[in-house]
């Protein structure tokens, strides 16, 4: 392990991992972990994230500099690995701000290192070798993680520390179980599916969902819900959504992370949402994988 220690690392080196590095790169180092040595290497030239050049300190994860808060933006089914590359690096703490909700496999592989996750709807996409921020949205921090809330403020993002991050948990859950699997299957960014006609379908996702994530400790109404879906729609108008981007790029999607966790809810607590079983299986044939039963 290399000697120098970060103040922050971020392990995933995806378009929104990159677009958080070079924003938090302005006020001081940061080290970036990306999935393998060859990755590493390609990244160490430079990337462009907006109008900007950026340079980052990178890392394959088996050269993972030691760290004090690690944030993991990784692929959901990524999760485990990039855990236990967290706890290698010997940080304060570790804290996801993946989709789907992975804080448990987060935690029971960091061991006795503080894990949690909190939430974004920071946008961002790539578009060739470059990325594009998409969407300046708000990030949530578990109790624990002042010092990253801090840090995220400094550099310019609306970030926060929130008490009931359990429920923000849920609330995002309800944003993407809605808008990703819809602007995957047609292939628009967020913003169009407020129109017509993917406008209903998305509604239609919303009010099936909330009875099941209120059930589960949403703190949000019928009207509220709603109504946070499209806010979100609408401040990220011009967002590829992440399962949109891994559609257009033939990667499997976290159709099981997102709208998968919604249907295990749904099964447990004996509630019915067809229209999330179909968007399931249709987003699964999309990527080539077993439907929903």
């Amino acid at each position: 392990m290399d000697t120098l220690r970060f103040p922050i690392a971020i392990i995933g080196a995806g378009a929104l991992g990159l677009h958080f590095a070079a924003r938090l790169a302005a006020q001081g180092p940061v080290a970036v972990v990306a999935r393998n040595q060859e990755r590493a290497v390609a990244l160490r030239a430079g990337v462009d994230i907006g109008a900007q050049r950026y340079l980052p300190n990178v890392f394959a994860p088996e050269d993972a500099p030691a760290a004090d808060w690690v944030l993991v933006l990784v692929k959901a089914a990524d999760t485990a690995d990039a855990a236990r590359t967290a706890r290698a690096m010997a940080p304060r703490g570790v804290l996801s701000l993946q989709n789907g909700l992975t804080g448990d496999v987060l935690a029971a592989a960091c061991g006795a290192i503080p894990a949690d996750q909190g939430i974004t709807t920071e946008g961002a996409f790539r578009d060739g070798a470059r990325v594009v921020p998409s969407g300046a949205g708000e990030t949530l921090v578990p109790p624990g993680f002042e010092a990253v809330a801090a840090a995220l403020v400094a550099a310019g993002f609306r970030a926060r520390v929130e008490p009931d991050i359990a429920a923000a948990r849920l609330a995002k859950l309800l944003v993407n179980v809605a808008i990703n699997p819809l602007a995957a299957l047609f292939r628009v960014p967020n913003g169009a599916l407020l129109e017509a006609p993917h406008r209903v379908l998305l509604d239609a996702l919303v009010d099936e969902a909330w009875p099941v994530l209120r059930a589960a400790g949403l703190q949000l109404d019928a009207d509220a819900a709603r109504t946070r879906v499209h806010a979100v729609a609408t401040a990220t108008a011009g967002n590829r959504a992440s399962m949109l981007q891994d559609v257009l790029a033939g990667r499997r999607t976290e159709i099981d992370a997102i709208t998968g966790t919604l249907l295990a809810m749904a099964a447990a607590q004996g509630a019915d949402v067809p229209t999330h079983r179909a968007a399931f299986t249709l987003v699964k044939r999309l990527e080539g994988g077993p439907a929903a039963s």
